[in-house]
């Protein structure tokens, strides 16, 4: 696996993220740290040689869920910052909540981000991580904090720390407990570790500001206690951190340069800095320090990306799980068929901002368009069939049964692909809206003669059946219920594509079409075809009052049996395709067999939902 992706030779759009990097390497401000191999205290840093990675970042989800098209975002930033500037980005599982956490998220994570491209090997090492591997450092880091005077244990109730905490208009009241003596403070964290208190019985805090105007200063939590078992620790622990304590000492042993968040850590920031400090003032962590920097969420419009709500529709039976091809996680996305290059585009053209953002779906699917273009296979297939006899095949080929072979490039622009080889017979599919009895004004497609207000009769249509012949309609036929269920036509004699006389005709419309004889003579093959569609209809469907439900879209999936051309006869699984006229479709990677096809459309060839 390489470090990262293709480099892309044009110039990567200039944001925040890249010109503070740019000042800090500059600036030389990591250009003396050193780095001891793996993570670890100062002293373990101290002892390992300079650090061959210009610049650190970071990718930490914790495994409680599956990724989505949101933390897409955060990936490529991470990863694609490091692979620029010359450096590593570690994936690394934030793993301090146990009662939440499983290996089956930690392995599906892992086989995303490599997905998607990207890599934690570098300089001969595998930098993915785990905080849990750290419990033993945050532990000694907090002894540290209560020897120094800068955590107490606090026995108050959760509800009354809640109404002792203030809120932006009224400051804090210090807890009763927080001038306790040190020895006492220590006393009752190591009661805590040894499982001599209940759950929920005491907290230890940091102690800094009850009156600071950030809340987030107000004495917040370390560590609770919590009997719990944790996927890879087991039950060595009765006693957890809490993610803002851990998330800072994680970053600064896996010696992290530019630790890039969300919006919504801006505010803990100053405990960030904070915590950092007193433990490097104590020798702990290696200086320079960490520094965190925030940048805005990228939103996609008619998508949610909350974990509880993807369960949701899971759980209630709206989705078929969590790598349904409408769901917005990335498992989803790959079996719809989206590629890691056009996710990967979407990140980048988005660039980054110091505000969170909304960026149209269609951003995304445009980045599909242009990767799939100029390499997407082209084949025909008939989505809503209904038949077309040509009435005159026998007579004008001598028999019924004769195949006339056709041929078509597999991609236009690649003649390196070769040619998709199949044959038209006396019957063939065509799409049912190809067909019409009274057309609408500039319809080109097959329609009957009919009768002028003057008496007089004008001809059938004329349209070319794509890579084959010029036909010319005459009539339809009908059930009991007058619905069309044939359309008859007589083919122009030397109208062939590609032979001299092809253009001695001239039409207006061309239609794609599939023999209706066997594959094996060259003619259809059956094929299920799923049409996915946005999940919901509404832009923002978590915007507003109401539940997010009232927004899905009941017509998501549809599902055609469909008849497609018999180039994909061996169509492998997770393979691309462009159906002409139709769009995008994919070999469904779970579903798919040669025996049974099963495609899913990716996308169409224009965006349907334009305004």
């Amino acid at each position: 696996m390489s470090s990262s992706p293709p480099a892309d030779s044009a110039a990567k759009p200039s944001h925040f993220l890249r010109q503070a990097i740019e000042r800090d390497l500059a600036a030389g401000v990591y250009a003396q740290r050193r780095f001891g191999g793996s993570p670890g205290d100062a002293a373990h840093h101290a002892a390992g040689a300079s650090d061959p990675a210009r610049i650190r970042t970071r990718f930490p989800p914790e495994p409680n869920g599956y990724l989505h098209v949101g933390h897409a975002k955060s990936i490529c930033l991470n990863f694609g910052l490091a692979a620029e500037f010359g450096g590593v980005c570690h994936l690394r599982f934030d793993d301090t909540n146990p009662e939440k956490e499983e290996q089956e998220f930690v392995d599906a994570i892992v086989e995303m981000v490599h997905w998607l491209g990207w890599s934690w090997d570098a300089h001969g090492i595998s930098h993915l991580y785990y905080a849990s591997d750290y419990f033993d450092f945050m532990y000694r880091a907090a002894e540290h904090l209560i020897g120094a005077g800068l955590a107490y244990v606090d026995q108050q109730s959760a509800e009354q720390m809640r109404a002792n905490r203030g809120d932006f208009a009224t400051p804090g009241t210090d807890s009763p407990y927080r001038e306790r003596p040190r020895d006492e403070n220590l006393r009752l964290f190591r009661e805590m570790r040894d499982g001599r208190h209940a759950d929920g019985a005491m907290v230890l805090r940091a102690k800094i500001d009850m009156r600071s105007p950030n809340i987030n200063l107000r004495d917040p939590t370390l560590y609770r206690i919590k009997r719990a078992t944790h996927h890879n620790t087991g039950d060595r622990w009765c006693i957890y951190p809490m993610y803002t304590y851990a998330h800072p000492i994680e970053d600064a042993l896996e010696n992290i340069t530019h630790s890039i968040c969300t919006l919504e850590f801006e505010d803990q920031r100053p405990f960030y800095d904070w915590l950092l400090e007193a433990l490097a003032a104590g020798g702990l962590l290696q200086r320079p320090l960490p520094r965190q920097i925030e940048f805005g969420r990228l939103n996609l419009t008619y998508v949610i990306t909350s974990k509880r709500k993807l369960k949701a529709l899971v759980d209630e039976g709206h989705v078929r799980g969590w790598d349904d091809p409408r769901m917005p996680t990335l498992a989803g996305l790959r079996r719809r068929g989206y590629t890691p290059a056009s996710i990967r585009k979407m990140a980048e053209d988005t660039g980054a901002s110091k505000t969170n953002i909304w960026v149209d779906y269609s951003v995304l699917e445009i980045a599909l368009r242009e990767d799939l273009e100029p390499q997407a296979p082209r084949a025909m297939a008939v989505l809503e069939p209904l038949k077309l006899e040509l009435t005159n095949w026998a007579e004008l080929f001598g028999s019924a049964t004769h195949r006339e072979p056709c041929a078509a490039p597999a991609h236009p622009q690649r003649p390196e692909l070769g040619q998709r080889r199949f044959t038209l017979g006396p019957e063939v599919w065509i799409e049912r809206d190809d067909f019409a009895e009274a057309p609408p004004k500039g319809f080109h497609r097959l329609f009957p003669p009919r009768t002028l207000p003057d008496g007089s009769v004008v001809a059938g249509n004329k349209v070319r059946l794509k890579y084959g012949m010029v036909v010319e309609c005459t009539g339809c036929e009908k059930d009991a219920q007058g619905a069309v269920t044939r359309v008859l036509a007589r083919v122009v004699p030397d109208t062939k594509s590609g032979t001299p006389g092809a253009d001695a005709v001239k039409v207006k419309g061309t239609i794609t079409w599939v023999g209706a004889h066997a594959a094996h003579e060259g003619g259809a093959i059956a094929a299920e075809v799923r049409l996915f569609d946005r999940l919901f209809i509404a832009p923002q469907p978590d915007g507003g009052e109401g539940d997010f439900r009232r927004n899905l879209n009941p017509h998501s999936l549809s599902v055609a049996r469909a008849w497609l051309e018999p180039s994909l006869h061996e169509a492998a699984a997770d393979q691309r395709f462009q159906f002409e006229r139709h769009g995008y479709f994919v070999t469904d990677r779970i579903d798919h067999a040669c025996a049974a096809p099963v495609f899913n459309r990716i996308a169409g060839l224009k965006d349907s939902w334009a305004k």
